[in-house]
């Protein structure tokens, strides 16, 4: 007998809104060059493009600010990527980061991604700006990786962007795949890691994972005409040497993608058409 559907663990997931910021926040803001490393065939930018500007906006930040010695090493858990209005190379990608909740061990960091795009022989016809909403929790770590404590200065620096300081844990992809022999609704693909996919600390560098997803976008071009949300949840590292199966199911207008890595679930993701959900005078509300 075939296996119903698996719900995502939130049923509240595509109904969850990115917070927007009042004009007094306080947020960090610097711009990147869109390369054309980042965008696919189509010139738009890649999921695994916005999860390396976060990395590197989050690195910046820290650079920038009054704790970047006392809090150096931070995990992120999840990662939201709203995308509201696809955003194209060639042009200037605008970051603003602020923290939108946080508690002693961890925060939500937003950040909104706007462009100001260029034209060229390649693309000459005008376009809109694109609008990308994300939010990702991190946890502050030492360095053993071990969750610890935010220090009192840097707890009093994200403190001042928000005023949510109970920020708790709430799952929102399923964790538990469907079986492809019994379901009917899920199939697997082996996905080769490469040298290059990991870091100095023998971690699968964030981005990576999305290189994943975007090879499985390939399939559902449906999914990304219009506006959409993403939403990566990662449950335990992945090693060099490693080898990755990734399952997937596609029911209705929800993608999940299971990435398994010894027999053990390392990542979820899911990738579903949505109206814009993100408040903010820039959202384009349809």
């Amino acid at each position: 007998m075939a296996e119903a559907p698996v719900p995502p663990a939130d049923t509240d997931n595509l109904a969850t809104v990115l917070s927007d910021r009042s004009a007094a926040v306080p947020y960090f803001v610097t711009e990147y060059r869109i390369r054309a490393g980042d965008v696919d065939q189509e010139l738009r930018l890649r999921l695994d493009s916005v999860a390396r500007y976060l990395q590197d906006v989050a690195n910046d930040n820290l650079a920038a600010s009054t704790f970047g010695s006392s809090d150096p090493f931070w995990m992120v858990r999840r990662t939201i990527i709203d995308v509201v209005e696809p955003i194209s190379w060639p042009g200037t990608v605008s970051l603003e980061r602020w923290c939108s909740a946080l508690s002693t061990r961890w925060a939500n960091m937003r950040v909104r991604v706007k462009a100001a795009p260029e034209a060229d022989r390649l693309n000459p016809d005008p376009r809109p700006g694109g609008l990308i909403e994300t939010e990702s929790f991190w946890i502050n770590v030492n360095e053993s990786g071990m969750p610890a404590r935010i220090s009192d200065g840097g707890f009093e620096y994200l403190s001042s962007m928000t005023s949510e300081h109970r920020l708790r844990w709430k799952q929102m992809n399923p964790s538990v795949p469907p079986d492809p022999h019994t379901s009917g609704i899920a199939d697997d693909r082996p996905h080769i890691l490469r040298a290059t996919d990991f870091d100095p600390l023998k971690h699968m560098n964030n981005s990576t994972y999305w290189a994943v997803i975007e090879d499985e976008l390939i399939e559902h071009p449906d999914l990304t005409t219009g506006p959409y949300r993403a939403v990566i949840e990662y449950l335990r590292p992945v090693a060099p040497d490693s080898r990755m199966t990734v399952r997937r199911t596609r029911v209705g207008d929800l993608l999940s993608v299971w990435m398994i890595v010894d027999g053990c679930v390392s990542t979820t993701v899911t990738v579903t058409k949505t109206r814009p959900l993100t408040t903010g005078p820039e959202a384009v509300h349809s």
